[in-house]
């Protein structure tokens, strides 16, 4: 609790053996795999010391989207499955995020809603591109039709460039700065540009009440809002309101991004009520987010809000976190 406010982090990671086990070497391994596969004490203890109430946990990357179509749809089902076995196991700790298998889409779409209405899960989490597709090809629609349907958000995750990306704007400097690809500036290049043409397909026409997260607070998107809205609203251009579209669509998480400048820009952007506490464990150690969100100056109510509020109201928690279901 902070100020006695249960705190939610909403970007928490787990692997699932099976799952992790169908991709290569180089991809199935990190530096806290150990912490990774462990969905138990060690979290717990983890959280405890650090005063995180709930996590609500989500397959890290590689995941269901790069699987192979054929294998896709019944190993997340089993992947799904497990992960709810173990918030079962602490129902007043965890919650979860859905895998969802999209290199079949309608197997994703159908996936999501049993996850939902089946397991209680509370959205879904993509990882990047599907095997090459960004997410706003309209073969992943009905996915967006359903998530609307049922009133739970898509989480919008990194996951490492595409191999042409990574060939021409890392490989310089990869040898010697891994994270270039990833965290350090591919993830962030990666998500938002996902999230920049989810917008311009016009999906979010289409599906006017679909909500959708976006972890590190916003993939630096907030920060470029005015740009992008006043570059797109030029001559020449297709209407399109960017600002409106993302502020009505999006909410955004600290995962991984402890800094109050950056936070303060994100609250002038989109408000406080669209901003949601997450660590991104156990890539991010949790003392981390929480030694920041204690010291930042906030009003009481906007801690509140940021720390629990806004996540409880979006994925529908419970108001008593011993009362919270997966």
């Amino acid at each position: 609790m902070l100020n006695g406010t249960p705190v939610i982090a909403l970007e928490e990671h787990y692997w699932d053996a099976e799952m992790a086990g169908h991709f290569p070497a180089g991809e199935n391994k990190s530096h806290v795999s150990n912490l990774l596969t462990e969905i138990g004490d060690t979290r717990l203890r983890a959280m405890d010391e650090a005063g995180i109430d709930i996590q609500v946990l989500s397959h890290g990357a590689p995941a269901a989207q790069k699987l192979s179509p054929d294998i896709a749809a019944e190993l997340t089902r089993r992947v799904n499955d497990r992960l709810a076995e173990a918030c079962a196991r602490h129902p007043t700790r965890f919650a979860a995020f859905a895998a969802l298998p999209t290199p079949v889409p309608e197997k994703a779409a159908q996936e999501l809603e049993r996850c939902v209405t089946e397991l209680g899960f509370k959205g879904a989490m993509i990882h990047g591109l599907t095997n090459g597709l960004f997410i706003d090809d309209k073969r992943f629609w009905p996915i967006f039709e359903v998530a609307e349907k049922l009133d739970v958000p898509i989480y919008l995750h990194p996951s490492v460039p595409h191999p042409e990306v990574t060939k021409h704007y890392y490989d310089d400097y990869a040898r010697e700065f891994p994270t270039v690809i990833r965290p350090a500036w591919g993830f962030t290049v990666e998500t938002a540009t996902q999230a920049i043409r989810l917008i311009l397909s016009r999906a979010l026409e289409k599906y006017t009440k679909l909500q959708l997260i976006l972890g590190h607070l916003g993939e630096a998107l907030p920060f470029l809002m005015w740009r992008i809205d006043q570059a797109l609203a030029r001559p020449g251009q297709d209407r399109l309101s960017f600002r409106d579209q993302f502020c009505e669509h999006f909410h955004v998480t600290t995962s991984g991004n402890f800094s109050t400048p950056a936070l303060i820009c994100t609250m002038l952007e989109l408000g406080i009520d669209r901003i949601m506490f997450s660590v991104d464990y156990p890539y991010v150690v949790n003392r981390d987010g929480m030694d920041w969100i204690e010291k930042v100056q906030l009003s009481p109510g906007d801690k509140r809000k940021l720390v629990g509020d806004n996540a409880r109201r979006l994925l529908k928690l419970q108001n008593d976190p011993a009362s919270s279901a997966a």
